[in-house]
């Protein structure tokens, strides 16, 4: 999965930018509300224990969670997006620093002092 994320969405821009835009919508979806959601049916299941058990409060904490991590899910792929092509728009190595100081490190280019 990795290779075809590389290959068709990272390594076209117009690609990379639907899909940053569409995880982000994923994720703030996902997330919205969550943790009050969260709050509500912990209070349930702990105010009515087995009859909420029984209605269904088992089986929407376990959404809940799903959902949570699928919006995490996304967030990740939004974030590895965002790097690309921040990446892209700031990428230096068309100015004029010459090859030798743009492959020093930090550390040679500031010396503690």
């Amino acid at each position: 999965m990795r290779k075809w994320f590389h290959r068709w969405v990272l390594s076209r821009r117009w690609a990379t930018f639907i899909v940053l835009g569409l995880s982000f919508f994923v994720f703030g979806a996902g997330s919205l509300n969550l943790f009050f959601l969260l709050k509500a049916n912990g209070t349930l299941l702990i105010d009515y224990g087995w009859q909420a058990v029984m209605d269904g409060g088992l089986r929407q904490l376990v959404e809940l969670i799903v959902t949570g991590y699928l919006s995490m899910a996304a967030y990740v792929v939004f974030k590895t997006c965002e790097y690309r092509l921040a990446h892209w728009l700031g990428d230096d190595t068309h100015d004029s620093i010459p090859v030798s100081e743009e492959k020093a490190t930090h550390e040679d280019r500031h010396p503690a002092r």
